[in-house]
Formats: C-alpha cells, structure tokens, sequence
C-alpha cells in the first residue's frame, strides 16, 4: 500500500483553489474598515446638508447610543422639521450602508444553491474559472465607483461579489475534498476556511487609514479583490481536474488516472480507482437526489439535518457579532485604539484557523467540534460579565478583551472550518452536490439573519447580549454532543452505521445496511 503524500502539483493545486476562499474573505472583511469615509462620500453624492454629517457620523459610530440631535450653528433651538430632516437624512444613509454590507449575503444566498450544478456541469476548475467572471465584474465596478453614483455601484459590485462568494462557498471544499488523500481530507479542508480568515485580516490591514483606507485610496481597497481572481483565473489552467469528477460523472478513466498521478506523484493509482469505482458503482445505483429528496429519503435525513445544524451552529455561535461590531465592543470596552484590536482578533483568528489543519486529523472532527462550542460557551458567559460589571471595575475591560481574544480562538479551532468539509464526509458522490448545495445556502442565510438582526439584538439587551449567544452555543454543544458522528478516516459506509446509532436505529441485517448505503430509493 503506498502512503499518501503531499506533493508540489497538490500544494500547487490546493493553493490555487484557496485563493477562491481568500476572496471570500477579503470581500467579507474589506467594506469594515472604511465604513466612515464611504458613509461620508455617500452623503456628499447625495448631498446630505453638513450638519446632518455630525448626526450620521456619531450614529454610526456609536450606534446604541440614540441620535445626537446637534443644531444647527444658525439655530440654537433646532425646530421639529429640523429634528426630522436629520432623522430623515441619517436613516437614508444608514439604509444605503445596511445594502453595502448585507446585499453581498444576498448574492451569496442566491448563488450557494449552483455552486454544485456548475460544478457538476461545467466541471470543478471551468466552474472556478466562470465564477471568477462574476468576482472581476463586483470588484470593477466597486472600484471604480467613485467616478459615478457610488451607493449604487457599490451595492451592486458587492451583490455580484456575493454571487462569486456563494459558488465558491459550494466549489472549493467540494475541490479541495475531492482531490485530497483520505488521510489529508481533514487537514486540507480546512484550508478553505484558513484561506477565509488570511482574506479578512489583510483586508482589515490594507483598510488602515495610511494604507488604502483613506478618502483618496478607498476605491481601490474596494476593487482590490481583482488581483487575486486575475491571479487564480491562470493559475487554474496549470490544475488538474477533480478525478472523481472525470471518473464518476464523465467516466473518462483514462484521464481521471493521469489527474490522479499528477497528484499523487506515483503512478499505481489503483487503490483510488478501485475507491472511486466503488462510489461510481452506489451513485449509478442511485437516481438523481434533489434537495427535496435529501429530507424525504430517510436514508439522507439524518445526515442533511446534522448537517445544517453544523452550519447554523457556526453562524448563530455569536461570532460574526463579534467580526462585524468588534470595533464598537473595544470601545465599549474602552481600548483608545479598538481597529488595532480588531486587527489583532483577525491574526488570532488565523494562527488558531492554522493550528486547526494540524488537528483536526489527530483529535478529530468531533472531538474539535465539541472542544471549541464549550469553550466558546465559557468565553461569551466571561465577555458578558465583563461589559456588564465594567462600570464598576474599570479592569473587568481586560476580562471582555481576553474572552474575545479566546471566543475567536476557539470558533477557528473547531465550528469555523470544521463544518465546511464535514458535509461532505456525511454523504457520498450521488447527494453530495445537493447537501452542500443546502448547507451553504442555511450557512449564508443565517450570516445574512446575523448581519442585520444583531444591532438590534445587542440595542435589546446591551451588555448581555453574549448571555443570549452562551445559550445558544450550550443548545448547540449538546446537540453535537448526542447527534453528530465522528468521521476521522471513515469510509462513507462507516459514517452511514455512526448516523444509525446516534439515531437509535436498531440493528438490522448486513444485506438491509449495504442497500440502504447503496441509496436504494423509497417507495412512496
């Protein structure tokens, strides 16, 4: 038996279809940092009197705090239509800026659900390659939307962004899994999401007002996601095609083997034929699965419900909360200089993202899973404490800072890359395109469900909004606790009998198993 390895065409490879997932980050973390000089240039297109700049900038800001109702320098006593044109002027732009942010989430809902049928049409590297059309025509038209109606440009280029990221989100970990040993499937698949984080934190960099954050420089920093698209477009030309793809839905042998010594660097590729032949053989025995069928087919319900809890997990844990109002906590917190804070939540993110491909293949799956929600769990009940008692003792700001330091150390550890690649473990090559294609739509959905609600969650309960999180973290831990497998180094048909037991199933005979993992289709 030859041992896996990794080689320079795997590396090259993995890199090139990471560099996906880099944009997927730089386009999430990129419109943050230069939230007050967009907001201030859509006033100036919209021509938003001066004195409502004043009302605007504080609310966005500082926006638990109500609407400062400055007068005007003419008018010591400001009248009631004065009141209501600021209230009037500041609502527009914070829409137009709630569009920026949250129309991207919109593109990426939309498009998560084709990710699998381009890939399945077109193949995995022409996917990519027809993808990264949409993320150069985002990327120009942000950047270039100073020269027209910003706001509109703006929205648009990042709803296109949001459609790239949505495929990507499907396309990459289905690449990357395909094209990994079984014995790195679980170390490279969290590349996906070390490539996610590395996008946010240089984007977060480049964002420093010296850098590209400037008035004069934003449109740049907007249009930058570009080169890295520009950049893998050539790159994918050098990269072989999925050999589970070649093999099993073109049935091209041939070619598949030649894609497989590429990447395994030895040419007695045997032991992978034989493993794909197999999975060719329960896929033609199965008729096409629908999303719809995921749900009704009891053979797959199980696993496409613990898989989007997986996902909305990740979401709901609290830690997008922390990546898009960071800034706001620090100096709720009161750290003079919260974006270098935030920056530095971005480098723990990805160390802790990298110490987890290390992991994840020696701890395992669930074990990692389960590990970051309790700590998660303990660092949002210790954040909470400290912005709740910080009136009291200046010191408890430390205890915030430290337990989202850690919170962000735990969620890289385990529920943000585990999820991503666990899906398709759960399933073999007939549902698979349809469970990832469900799981990234719940994933984008609940980011999305997160964006917008969690100013007003966090409006609600002020300093105990990580409370509400910590509960729904525990919820989360014990559902994982009692219902989610572990796949370290498991054939398909081993994860199938770990579902059946967690489910209670009783025992039946071995024929009734293999049929049942041959995806035999009800009968209504």
């Amino acid at each position: 038996m030859t041992k896996d390895k990794i080689t320079g065409t795997l590396v090259f490879t993995v890199f090139t279809a990471a560099l996906g997932s880099f944009q997927f980050g730089y386009d999430i973390g990129v419109i943050n940092a230069p939230q007050q000089i967009i907001i201030s240039h859509y006033r100036h297109v919209l021509g938003v009197p001066l004195d409502d700049r004043k009302a605007i900038n504080n609310y966005a800001i500082n926006n638990t705090d109500e609407l400062p109702t400055t007068p005007y320098p003419m008018s010591p006593t400001p009248t009631p239509q004065v009141g209501e044109e600021i209230m009037a002027s500041a609502g527009l732009i914070t829409m137009l800026w709630s569009l920026s942010v949250s129309s991207f989430a919109i593109g990426g809902m939309i498009a998560s659900f084709f990710g699998g049928f381009f890939g399945d049409t077109f193949g995995r590297i022409k996917a990519m390659l027809l993808a990264n059309i949409l993320s150069l025509v985002g990327a120009l038209l942000m950047g270039f939307s100073k020269l027209g109606p910003s706001h509109i440009l703006i929205i648009a280029g990042r709803a296109i962004s949001g459609l790239y990221c949505g495929l990507i989100s499907g396309l990459v970990p289905m690449y990357i899994g395909e094209i990994a040993p079984t014995t790195l499937r679980g170390a490279l698949g969290t590349i996906h999401q070390l490539a996610i984080v590395t996008g946010i934190v240089l984007s977060q960099i480049a964002g420093l007002d010296f850098i590209l954050g400037s008035g004069d420089l934003w449109h740049f920093l907007l249009g930058l996601s570009a080169v890295p698209a520009i950049l893998q477009s050539l790159l994918l030309f050098f990269c072989p095609e999925s050999p589970r793809y070649l093999y099993i839905k073109l049935d091209e042998e041939v070619k598949a083997k030649k894609s497989l010594q590429r990447l395994r660097g030895y040419d007695d590729v045997t032991k992978d034929i034989i493993e794909m032949r197999k999975e060719m053989e329960e896929a033609s025995s199965e008729q096409k699965v629908s999303i719809i069928q995921l749900f009704t087919n009891s053979n797959y319900r199980q696993p496409i419900l613990v898989s989007l809890m997986l996902h909305m997990a990740q979401q709901f844990s609290g830690i997008n909360g922390i990546f898009y109002y960071s800034t706001s906590i620090f100096q709720t917190a009161g750290i003079n200089q919260p974006v270098y804070a935030t920056i530095g939540v971005g480098v723990v993110n990805t160390v802790f993202t990298a110490v987890s491909v290390f992991l994840v293949e020696k701890a395992g799956r669930r074990s990692l899973f389960l590990i970051g929600m309790s700590g998660m769990f303990v660092c949002a009940i210790f954040m909470s404490v400290g912005l709740v008692l910080l009136n009291k003792f200046t010191w408890m700001s430390y205890v915030s800072m430290i337990a989202i330091f850690l919170f962000v150390s735990f969620f890289e550890i385990g529920p943000g890359p585990i999820p991503w690649f666990m899906v398709a473990e759960f399933f073999n090559q007939g549902p698979r395109p349809a469970a990832l294609a469900i799981a990234a739509f719940t994933n984008w959905t609940c980011n999305f469900i997160i964006a917008l609600c969690f100013q007003y969650i966090a409006d609600f309960c002020g300093p105990y909004v990580f409370f509400l999180f910590a509960g729904v973290v525990l919820a989360f831990t014990l559902f994982a606790f009692f219902k989610v497998p572990e796949t370290k180094g498991k054939s398909f048909e081993e994860i199938a009998a770990e579902f059946r037991k967690k489910s209670g199933s009783a025992r039946r005979p071995k024929a009734a198993v293999e049929m049942e993992f041959l995806g035999a289709t009800e009968t209504a």
